[in-house]
C-alpha cells in the first residue's frame, strides 16, 4: 500500500476503499455498497448486511445498480475494525470533505453510500479493477527505473484478490477456521478449509524448506572448522 501514499498523489484517493478491502476480506459488493449507518467507528464495527449487484450491460436507460440481501445466512456479519481500516473509513470522510464529496445516489431506497467517486456515485468492480490494473503498471514502472537488477515486480491482480490475501493472513495468524469462515461470510465450511489447507501446507513447505537451508549451513560450518583444524 505505500504506492498509495500522498506522493504519489494520482492514486491516494484510492488507498481508503483497497486498505478496507485487504483489512476486512468483504466482497467487492460489500464494500461498494457500505453506508455510512453501516459503520460505527466508536465501537469498531462493520455491520454487513446487503451487496451491492453492478448490472454493467447497458439499456436504454444504461448501466445499473441493484441491491440484494446475502445469498446466504452467513452473508449477514458484523466484522471488528482493526486501527489500519477505522483510520481508512476516517481518511475516506476527511479527503470526502475537502472536496465536497457527498453520495449523490439512492438505489432501492439505500443512501449515503460510503465509497463514491467524484460525481458522487457509487464504485464498481470493473473501475476498481481498472484502478488496481494502473496502480500496479505505474508501481512496477517506478521499480524497474529503481532497481535495474533483479527488480521486484507486483503480479497482476484483481480485487478479490484482496479478499483472499486477507483469508491467508488470518490462517497465517493461526485464527481458528470457525472465525475465518464467520469474518469472511462462507456458508459452507469446505470453502474455508479449501484455502486453510493450501495455505498451512505451503506455510509448512516453506517451513521445511528454511529448516533444510539452516541445516546445509550448519554441515557447512562444521566441515569448515575440520578442514581448518586439519
Amino acid at each position: 500500500m505505500e504506492f498509495l501514499s500522498k506522493e504519489n498523489s494520482q492514486y491516494y484517493h484510492w488507498l481508503p476503499i483497497f486498505t478496507v478491502m485487504l483489512g476486512t476480506g468483504m466482497r467487492v459488493g460489500e464494500i461498494t455498497g457500505l453506508r455510512w449507518n453501516d459503520i460505527d467507528l466508536k465501537s469498531g464495527i462493520i455491520d454487513v448486511n446487503h451487496t451491492l449487484v453492478y448490472y454493467k450491460h447497458r439499456d436504454e436507460n444504461g448501466c445499473y445498480f441493484d441491491i440484494h440481501s446475502p445469498k446466504t445466512k452467513a452473508g449477514v456479519r458484523q466484522i471488528p475494525m482493526t486501527e489500519e481500516v477505522k483510520n481508512a473509513f476516517l481518511l475516506e470522510k476527511k479527503m470526502q470533505d475537502l472536496a465536497g464529496i457527498q453520495s449523490k445516489v439512492t438505489i432501492d431506497g439505500y443512501h449515503n453510500f460510503i465509497f463514491v467517486n467524484r460525481f458522487g456515485n457509487v464504485q464498481n468492480q470493473g473501475t476498481l479493477n481498472r484502478a488496481l490494473r494502473r496502480i500496479i503498471r505505474d508501481c512496477n514502472d517506478k521499480q524497474l527505473l529503481k532497481e535495474k537488477n533483479n527488480p521486484v515486480l507486483l503480479p497482476n491482480f484483481s480485487c478479490h484478490s484482496l479478499r483472499h490475501t486477507f483469508t491467508t493472513r488470518l490462517v497465517e495468524a493461526g485464527v481458528n477456521i470457525k472465525v475465518i469462515q464467520n469474518l469472511c461470510g462462507h456458508s459452507r465450511s469446505d470453502v474455508t478449509l479449501d484455502i486453510y489447507t493450501t495455505v498451512t501446507k505451503e506455510l509448512k513447505q516453506a517451513e521445511f524448506d528454511d529448516f533444510q537451508k539452516k541445516l546445509k549451513e550448519k554441515k557447512q560450518e562444521w566441515k569448515n572448522r575440520q578442514e581448518k583444524d586439519a
